[in-house]
């Protein structure tokens, strides 16, 4: 999946180096004036994919795919994940950055972009980016647009929200349980599975609900109460900050309820994704935020693990004033950027234009016939050579661009047990939309680390390590410590927005 990062273990993808040819020889063009490629380097996050034995991010077929038809002689740099924007920053530093970045902040950018170290992209993508004109909506070149200068190639997400409930159906029904529909009938399953077991035995052999760190997996609840976290909502023709609301800190209240009368797992300030996915495969979650597509992930591995486990999707909790929803994943989820001083931004901007553009299918779907072929019609895919291919996201991720079509026949090419297409459709129905959806604003550049904190200290009030009622002092802490001035500019674009309409 492009929203989420997996860890692939894999034996030989290829039985030899003749195999990786043999896949990427009927995508060669002729080159009948023998141009030598153009090199170009750039630096990409691994997104936590893995190569099979034999290829790594400058050996496998889908980057020779994209070399072979760009005639560009293409070097990936790989840093660890673990501390990826200092090895940026290092690198911008070093005085012979490569040709192109790959970066995942928004105040990054801007911050490069206005320090003159980045390059303005507008000629190049003029002359070398065709597709990425026509294919990356106006709203995404806004963001990354400064003094009428564009500093990157937006990567747009392709599916606008991430979060929506899944529980076990069999422990719902050993217990005498419907599924619940309001914030209340949650509690009362959530205790159910936490004190009675997954067999009703009475014993606690599981979480009534599990978290991750930062608060990740909570979505619906903080939506039941109508807000999200890190989002700016309308309120009588103005934009505020969810995280200060009073109605986010009935949602910390609900949390700390759940939390204190432990029902809400004790380690879900540490657990990662990863951990999650372990608790829930092994059968110590039967209710859970689940990502649209952990029916092919988590979800799977515990049907796998316990043929009784039945899994369905749930309503959204509906709070006590209707509320219900999930948040709005960003515009964009990468930035592609030129190092100011780099003399192959056209190579970078032909690269990012085939992805975009004439490659986007096969680096999406895979290679046709070997991961996916047509019957009827229709697209099959090969699991296990699916799986083995997975690592081409790294590429693909690069320029995601809107394609309903596209993403509705991939989804629906791996099957329909997994309900992956009806899983989007559920998310993006119930989406809370994040009203900011400009370039960061000077302050937000300025202030932003700083007030990051808030987040640290409201899973402290949920643990009960710091008490909900100062709730409120903290609020006033973050509008003292520059939120004021990031909310009065975020405001006066709101206004220019407003006008424009």
């Amino acid at each position: 999946m492009a929203v989420n990062a997996k860890r692939i273990r894999s034996s030989v993808l290829l039985a030899s180096i003749l195999g990786v040819a043999g896949l990427t020889s009927c995508y060669r063009t002729g080159n009948p004036e023998a141009v030598p490629p153009e090199p170009v380097s750039v630096v990409l996050n691994s997104l936590g994919f893995t190569f099979p034995e034999g290829l790594n991010e400058n050996r496998n077929p889908y980057l020779d795919y994209i070399k072979e038809r760009t005639n560009l002689d293409i070097r990936v740099i790989v840093p660890p994940s673990e501390g990826y924007e200092v090895k940026l920053n290092a690198l911008m530093a070093s005085g012979n950055p490569p040709d192109m970045l790959s970066v995942f902040s928004d105040v990054w950018v801007a911050n490069y972009a206005k320090s003159g170290l980045l390059l303005p992209l507008n000629d190049y993508i003029d002359r070398y980016g065709p597709a990425l004109k026509a294919s990356i909506p106006k709203e995404a070149w806004d963001k990354v647009t400064f003094n009428g200068n564009i500093y990157a190639v937006p990567s747009v997400n392709d599916v606008r929200g991430i979060e929506l409930m899944y529980a076990r159906k069999d422990w719902l029904d050993k217990l005498g349980l419907k599924p619940p529909q309001t914030l209340e009938q949650y509690y009362e399953v959530i205790r159910a599975f936490a004190r009675s077991g997954p067999a009703g035995s009475g014993k606690p052999e599981t979480h009534g609900l599990t978290l991750i760190e930062n608060l990740g997996r909570s979505s619906p609840f903080f939506g039941a109460f109508g807000v999200q976290l890190g989002q700016w909502l309308e309120r009588d023709g103005k934009l505020v900050y969810a995280d200060i609301l009073p109605e986010t800190k009935e949602a910390l209240t609900f949390l700390r309820r759940l939390y204190a009368e432990r029902l809400l797992d004790p380690e879900f300030p540490i657990n990662k994704n990863r951990s999650l996915d372990q608790k829930v495969a092994s059968g110590q979650v039967g209710l859970l935020s689940a990502t649209w597509y952990d029916t092919r992930g988590a979800i799977e591995l515990s049907r796998r693990n316990d043929p009784q486990a039945e899994w369905i999707p749930l309503d959204y909790p509906v709070g006590p004033a209707g509320r219900k929803g999930t948040y709005e994943t960003s515009l964009i989820r990468q930035y592609q950027v030129v190092p100011a001083h780099s003399l192959r931004a056209g190579a970078a901007i032909r690269m990012l234009n085939f992805i975009a553009g004439e490659g986007s299918r096969e680096l999406k779907l895979g290679f046709r016939n070997h991961v996916w072929s047509e019957r009827d019609g229709r697209i099959v895919t090969d699991f296990a050579e699916h799986d083995k291919h997975l690592y081409r996201g790294m590429y693909s991720s690069l320029v995601d661009v809107p394609s309903p079509a596209l993403l509705k026949e991939r989804l629906d090419s791996l099957g329909p047990r997994f309900q992956l297409y009806s899983n989007v459709q559920a998310v993006e129905r119930n989406i809370i939309r994040d009203e900011f959806q400009g370039p960061p604003t000077p302050a937000m550049e300025k202030y932003k680390k700083k007030l990051s904190g808030l987040r640290d200290v409201y899973v402290k009030m949920i643990v009960g390590v710091l008490p909900l009622d100062r709730f409120e002092s903290y609020a006033d802490w973050w509008r003292r410590e520059g939120g004021d001035e990031i909310t009065k500019e975020v405001n006066e674009w709101y206004q220019k927005q407003r006008e424009v309409r």
